[in-house]
């Protein structure tokens, strides 16, 4: 195992019926099964039923970096948890998703599930494309299970118009959904639980309409939060979303201009052609830099003369939050 270079992994793939194939359109990625819709590519996973491989043919996988190099990989404050406690994924929305929420943990525990916090970047966005986030002025809970039962939610919750390089952070309890048209890069917490509160009266990709999880959506949804907007940059210009989970920074890199990460972190490449270590990564890629070589000197560059911007996923400071 080398942990002097850059690590990738091998992204996994997954279909949904809101999905489409701009991952290959966009980026350019070989998707498999040719006209089927693919919602989501899981970047970095280590779940029971999805578990991230690294990239070259070794067999070695994201578990086994956790398990065996957790100080080298992911340093001294890496979370203590069982599993690698982040999920990175692209969402390919060509149709909007479900209006759902997830749990918190406390929520979680009484109802079986994971909690779940995230943020969303908004890498692409076709013109007027929204998001769905939080209750409209004056919506009880209810005025919203009326709606529900009315087949009318859309009329109660908040909408937000969005554009590339505006970003979201939804708190465990936050109602939302992605609109159609939008290409989001998501940092979470390692979870997948979801529960569906409304679908827009869709049928999944078996034709049946898809499983909803209203009783359980009712007990989680934080009816007082009324209209949230985009979340601002924090005072240092680069920070975008700080919780106790992980911190999500923003950096323009200059024209061969090389940054330390200072430690673990996992980079997503939002635009342009970045150099770290032996490789050059393009738009849409996700590696991770090894605690053990940033503290030795690896870091990144805008590559072939040209700027670049990345996202920065570390652990939080937790004096920061």
């Amino acid at each position: 195992m080398n942990l002097n270079q850059p690590i990738v992994f091998e992204p996994i793939y997954q279909q949904r019926v809101w999905g489409g194939r701009v991952l290959e359109t966009l980026y350019e990625r070989p998707l498999p099964d040719d006209g089927q819709p693919y919602g989501e590519s899981w970047e970095m996973v280590d779940r029971p039923e999805a578990l991230s491989v690294i990239s070259g043919g070794s067999g070695e996988t994201l578990a086994d970096l956790w398990h065996d190099y957790r100080s080298e990989v992911f340093g001294d404050t890496a979370p203590d948890e069982e599993r690698f406690p982040l999920l990175c994924k692209i969402l390919d929305c060509r149709q909007r998703l479900s209006l759902q929420v997830h749990p918190t943990a406390d929520a979680a525990a009484e109802l079986g599930g994971e909690p779940k916090t995230e943020m969303w970047y908004v890498a692409a966005a076709d013109p007027g494309a929204e998001l769905y986030v939080g209750l409209r002025q004056g919506v009880s809970r209810e005025s919203f299970e009326t709606a529900l039962r009315n087949g009318d939610a859309e009329a109660v919750v908040h909408r937000v118009t969005v554009q590339a390089g505006e970003f979201l952070f939804i708190p465990s309890g936050r109602l939302h959904a992605i609109g159609g048209g939008l290409l989001i890069f998501e940092i979470q917490q390692n979870s997948d639980t979801t529960y569906r509160v409304f679908d827009w009266n869709r049928v999944g990709l078996d034709g049946q309409p898809r499983q909803l999880h209203v009783d359980e959506s009712l007990q989680c949804i934080d009816f007082s939060d009324v209209e949230p907007g985009a979340d601002p940059v924090a005072a240092d210009g680069e920070t975008l979303v700080e919780c106790e989970y992980f911190k999500v920074s923003r950096w323009n890199l200059s024209a061969d201009e090389a940054r330390s990460t200072g430690g673990f972190a996992i980079v997503t490449v939002v635009e342009g052609h970045v150099r770290c270590g032996e490789n050059i990564f393009i738009a849409g890629d996700f590696f991770m830099i090894p605690d053990l070589a940033a503290k030795t000197g690896l870091g990144i560059s805008a590559s072939e003369s040209r700027v670049a911007q990345v996202l920065i996923t570390s652990w939080s400071d937790s004096d920061a939050v």
